[in-house]
């Protein structure tokens, strides 16, 4: 069984790859300092960088942090299994390579069933950043894990395209009141329907300074190749194509609207993505894989709606558009 082969790899220090909701993660056992190491390693990711522990459920949850609230359990209950990773206060037996060298650390327990029993097969949480190097543009399918890492992992479980397609919304708890570090697949209305004092200010984070989260870096999220964003519709894709075709050689286009899509015809290549946040939050990552792979030198990318319900997306798009 795949599963047991998986687990076995993991208990032997290894590195597997395997699916969430949300993207495919790198993982490792969380609580050995020296596996952990593995992960840095392979992503090239530096060390004030926190990786999330990945457990089965709230009781597993509980045994590595220090502090369990009442908004903890109320966020847990509600949405877990499921994309929200909750920063509480570090117990002792988490160790402090996990968290960056500070005394929270990031839990989750994933929807995906995949992850889920792996968890289980192993018995303990599994530290799994997305399975991609550093800053560069998160998985979404097995093949866009083996494209990035390589033989730096001892197993990939295929199980195919992520149904989130963008990571988890990360909030903190360690003070209160609870505020969002990272955007993700859970909205700030789902949020706030629970703790409504949850709140959301966009943070980003110059250069390897320890973070509370992962996805706080100023650039992040972004293909090799260079990013502009274009405002929406037509004109506004049609000037950033102009200005990008008299300094670049080969420019591609990803693009939500009927007009953006004309304005762009010429590119190759052009990807059109959903104009909805869901549908545009599974698509994003592998139309950027996309680019990557046509090794063009400049991607437009038209801007999504000043809308609550892109704000992950908005978050990636920004992020990955950073000089």
């Amino acid at each position: 069984m795949v599963i047991a082969e998986a687990a076995s790899i993991l208990k032997r220090g290894g590195l597997v790859a395997f699916p969430t909701e949300t993207v495919y993660g790198l993982g490792a056992r969380g609580l050995h300092v020296d596996e952990v190491a593995k992960i840095f390693a392979a992503k090239g990711r530096p060390a004030g960088h926190p990786v999330i522990l990945h457990v089965d459920g709230e009781a597993m949850a509980r045994s590595y942090a220090a502090t369990w609230s009442p908004t903890a359990s109320r966020l847990a209950n509600e949405l877990w299994p499921g994309p929200l990773t909750l920063v509480v206060p570090r117990a002792a037996n988490v160790p402090p390579e996990v968290s960056g060298g500070l005394d929270t650390v990031g839990i989750r327990a994933p929807r995906h069933p995949v992850a889920l029993a792996l968890i289980r097969a192993v018995g303990e949480p599994l530290a799994a950043p997305s399975a991609n190097a550093h800053t560069h543009v998160s998985p979404t399918t097995a093949e866009h894990v083996v494209r990035s890492l390589g033989d730096r992992v001892d197993l990939v479980l295929d199980a195919g395209p992520c149904a989130f397609g963008i990571e988890s919304t990360v909030v903190a708890l360690a003070h209160d009141p609870p505020r969002v570090l990272r955007p993700g697949a859970v909205s700030l209305e789902q949020l706030r329907a629970i703790d409504p004092r949850i709140s959301y200010e966009l943070v980003s984070i110059e250069g390897d300074a320890a973070r509370a989260a992962p996805g706080m870096a100023a650039k992040h999220y972004a293909p090799r190749t260079n990013v502009v964003l274009a405002e929406r519709g037509g004109e506004g894709v049609a000037a950033a194509l102009a200005a990008g075709g008299r300094a670049f050689t080969s420019v591609a286009a990803i693009v939500v609207t009927e007009g953006a899509e004309r304005a762009a015809g010429g590119c190759a290549p052009l990807v059109v993505l959903p104009d909805a946040p869901d549908g545009y939050a599974r698509g994003l990552f592998a139309a950027l894989h996309t680019v990557d792979e046509a090794a063009v030198d400049l991607v437009v990318i038209e801007k999504v709606p000043n809308e609550p319900a892109w704000w992950a997306v908005a978050d990636r798009l920004t992020r990955a558009a950073r000089r």
